[in-house]
């Protein structure tokens, strides 16, 4: 079944398609977006955490709204493909990294920094497995690649746990999902490299 945000993607592109926007253009805003907010989760008040993370979630879900376009606008490419990855890869770790910062003066300490720095090496590390997922697939054509599935149910897919930062944050709850979010970055990281060596032993 099709993410719902995707589909919800798809809608809200329709009136860039005859405009001179392009599918890389949008991919780059989204980035500098996922920068700003997680930048701002690192100031370690409650004030900036809650617009960091209402910032970060809404990139999240206009990550979508690339590969909708370039569909729309028959403007599929390699670099496109590529692109994408790099900056899923660069948003997820700068995230990590940053609510690290964020809580230094936590209960954690610097422990919370080594967990940040956890989480941004399993997010950047994802994205070399993600690519020999996709390779393994042979997803990859002449024009551009198409990017690998997560696991998912009923339109929802793993990634869309992101969309609970926002909520999550302003009900003051930051902190414990940091934590479980951190132990989940190595999870998924352990998942993909799973799969990876999965696919390869089935080729």
């Amino acid at each position: 079944m099709e993410p719902w945000d995707q589909r919800v993607a798809r809608i809200l592109v329709k009136p860039l398609v005859r405009s001179p926007v392009t599918p890389n253009q949008l991919t780059i805003t989204t980035l500098l977006v996922a920068l700003a907010g997680a930048a701002m989760l690192a100031q370690g008040s409650a004030y900036w955490a809650n617009w960091g993370a209402g910032l970060f979630v809404f990139a999240r879900f206009m990550d979508h709204a690339d590969g909708e376009l370039a569909r729309q606008k028959d403007m599929k490419s390699k670099l496109g493909y590529y692109l994408d990855y790099v900056s899923g890869g660069l948003s997820y770790g700068a995230l990590f990294i940053c609510m690290g910062i964020g809580f230094r003066d936590s209960e954690l300490g610097l422990w919370a920094i080594a967990l940040g720095a956890a989480g941004t090496i399993s997010a950047l590390g994802s994205v070399f497995t993600n690519l020999g997922i996709d390779r393994a697939h042979e997803d990859i054509d002449t024009d551009e690649g198409e990017a690998v599935g997560y696991p998912g149910f009923a339109g929802f897919e793993l990634e869309d746990g992101i969309y609970l930062l926002a909520p999550i944050t302003w009900a003051g709850w930051l902190y414990p999902f940091f934590i479980a979010a951190g132990i989940g970055a190595a999870v998924y990281g352990l998942w993909a490299l799973w799969e990876l060596a999965r696919l390869k032993r089935h080729h």
